[in-house]
């Protein structure tokens, strides 16, 4: 019964699937659209990521389309180019921003309009500053020439851009006239291949989308493999510095001291609170040990990029069960439970919360170690924890939302948002899905739609350039 019932199943979407093939068939055969405009461009962008217009081919012809577009396919990054006229079908104040909104596609685009060229890019691919330098360098390397601003572009994009590309991008390819393969007889041909292969379209559809999650979780997690490890090496380091020996402790016992005569009372009260005092002692070495190892195997066992903050929560109760033994050793008040430092949690503990804002930022209360509160008291920078960006080492707030993970296993969800409010971390934190794999953080190669930020796309090719978003965005302008 289940072999029919799976039968009948494939047999309906089968008969779906033929019943609009046929709509589509008979549609072609009757009056076409005219070739062009952002529907054809960003229609043909789904699909690859090359388009160029009918009209722009002296600009960009079909092999060097084709070229190009192997090269963005083989690197299988975010990166989307268009090469139009300059005529009356594009609105050159809007033009980056629809384009971007009829595509979708979280990613960088690439214009080319006429003998005039910029460029766009969602900032978590490609952060803003480095498109405006980009994009003047090649205006100033190539004046004049758009297909070499276009492939200059490119080029570099691909060097530095986030993300994956589309899963719709595979198994695509450039038509002879340098974008996709449109319609006639070869479409009529290509439906009907569709038809045989209708009945495991669904099954190949979720396994390419599962493929390509796969490939952001890998990519996401190797960029934050070398900051992880650096927090579990540290933290390993912190644990042979101490040098805390747990069979010397049960045996001699942890205390301030013996002040009391030999064989007095007070004396062998002492001494049973040195014992206890050793237990507990014991007990936080034994934490700690723990936390070590488990942020070990955690990561080593990690395969999504939000696997991380499990690794971060454990180094995070690491630090506080060290910090609790070494008041213990020193005979010190112990400490209470506080968040790890914000400007670096491999400082341990924070012990104060301080006024800080970010260059050009608004000030906001921060957790901090001591050393750091001192350095803030005497008029000097605190020590940033700097990751390893495409644009060279960056404060862990502006390296981008890959990072959330790992901040939201040390300071947990509900202390991020106001710590790092207007930063480019803070900006993927806002809802309740912010670090997970799905909603609201859109990733290079998403299909995001029209949730994007427009300052990333603001409007340009006019006359005495200016670039994006009032200067967002630089380079010559167009």
């Amino acid at each position: 019964m289940k072999t029919i019932r799976r039968v009948f199943r494939l047999a309906s979407v089968l008969a779906t699937v033929v019943a609009a093939l046929l709509l589509v068939v008979a549609t072609a055969s009757g009056p076409r659209a005219a070739v062009g405009g952002i529907d054809d461009a960003a229609d043909a962008l789904r699909d690859g990521p090359v388009y160029v217009d009918p009209r722009a081919r002296d600009v960009l012809p079909p092999s060097a389309a084709e070229s190009l577009e192997n090269r963005i396919e083989r690197a299988d990054k975010p990166v989307l180019v268009a090469v139009l006229p300059a005529d009356g079908d594009f609105d050159r104040q809007t033009l980056l921003r629809d384009l971007r909104t009829e595509t979708g596609i979280t990613g960088v685009y690439a214009v080319a309009l006429g003998d005039r060229f910029d460029a766009g890019a969602d900032r978590q691919v490609m952060p803003r500053n480095a498109v405006q330098n980009v994009v003047g360098a090649v205006e100033r390397a190539h004046p004049g020439d758009p297909r070499a601003m276009v492939t200059d572009f490119a080029d570099q994009a691909i060097e530095q851009a986030n993300g994956v590309a589309p899963a719709a991008w595979d198994g695509g390819g450039a038509g002879e006239d340098g974008g996709r393969t449109g319609g006639g007889t070869g479409a009529i041909l290509t439906l009907g291949i569709l038809v045989l292969l209708a009945a495991g379209s669904a099954f190949l559809v979720s396994r390419g989308g599962r493929r390509r999650r796969e490939r952001q979780d890998r990519a996401g997690l190797e960029r934050l493999r070398p900051v992880v490890d650096e927090d579990i090496t540290a933290f390993g380091e912190e644990l042979g510095r101490i040098g805390f020996d747990p069979v010397a402790a049960r045996a001699t016992g942890v205390g301030p001291g013996d002040t009391a005569p030999a064989g007095s009372a007070a004396d062998a009260s002492a001494g049973e609170a040195a014992g206890q005092n050793a237990d507990a002692a014991r007990e936080d070495y034994a934490r700690a040990l723990d936390a070590y190892e488990n942020a070990k195997s955690t990561m080593a066992s990690a395969r999504r990029p939000q696997d991380v903050q499990r690794v971060s929560e454990a180094l995070a109760d690491g630090r506080f069960a060290l910090a609790t033994l070494e008041a213990r050793l020193r005979g010190e008040p112990l400490p209470e439970r506080r968040p790890p430092c914000f400007f670096d949690p491999r400082h341990g503990p924070s012990v104060e919360d301080v006024e800080w804002a970010p260059p050009g930022g608004t000030r906001r209360t921060v957790p901090v170690c001591a050393a750091d509160a001192t350095r803030l008291a005497d008029g000097e920078d605190p020590s940033v924890r700097e990751v390893g960006t495409p644009q060279g080492p960056r404060p862990y707030w502006e390296a981008g939302p890959v990072y959330a993970p790992w901040a939201a296993g040390y300071f947990g969800g509900a202390l991020l948002p106001g710590l790092l409010m207007g930063t480019m971390l803070g900006s993927a934190l806002g809802g309740p899905n912010a670090w997970g794999a799905d909603g609201g953080d859109f990733s290079g190669g998403d299909f995001s739609g029209g949730d994007f930020d427009g300052r990333d796309f603001g409007g340009g090719f006019g006359d005495g350039g200016g670039g994006f978003g009032g200067g967002d965005f630089g380079g010559g302008g167009f």
